[in-house]
């Protein structure tokens, strides 16, 4: 399959990974027996981590979408201590490092059932962290307010 194809293969998936093989197909404009050999070898080179959805985490009774900056030790031990903290919270559904706050930031995304929820998972943060950070803020998003745009990969546009 050409590159433009495996391209094509992978913005078809983002937009709706529960199709056939043969929807997709049609959709890319090769044969199904090509979209599921290069499906398997685009899951084998780890191009697709996981067939996942995207709950409507209101529903499950969530209220708040927490985006939480920290701003971070450099020293790796304390990295590599983090990260093993941060993939223990079952709040935590995404973090990653990055620059552009006064410094080496940690974001880390979290979701929380009310503010009484958050400010608990704040505390213990600051606690477990507190040698390794300078500085935490958050941003919060209330799930009970009117969403302008939900998450979705369904109209990522090629450029």
């Amino acid at each position: 399959m050409p590159k433009k194809s495996m391209i094509d293969l992978l913005y078809e998936l983002m937009k709706d990974s529960k199709r056939s093989d043969r929807e997709l197909a049609k959709a890319v404009g090769v044969s199904q027996p090509t979209i599921t050999r290069n499906r398997k070898k685009l899951e084998k080179l780890k191009h697709i981590k996981e067939y996942t959805i995207i709950p409507a985490l209101e529903k499950l009774k969530f209220e708040i979408l927490a985006f939480n900056f920290l701003l971070i030790s450099t020293k790796q031990k304390d990295i590599e201590e983090m990260k093993e903290l941060i993939s223990e919270s079952q709040k935590i559904i995404f973090a990653s490092l990055g620059e552009g706050l006064e410094g080496k930031t940690l974001l880390l995304v979290s979701i929380h059932e009310n503010f009484t929820d958050f400010s608990e998972f704040t505390r213990e943060l600051r606690g477990l962290l507190s040698l390794k950070t300078t500085s935490v803020e958050s941003f919060l998003v209330s799930l009970k307010t009117d969403i302008i745009k939900n998450l979705s990969f369904r109209n990522l546009e090629r450029i």
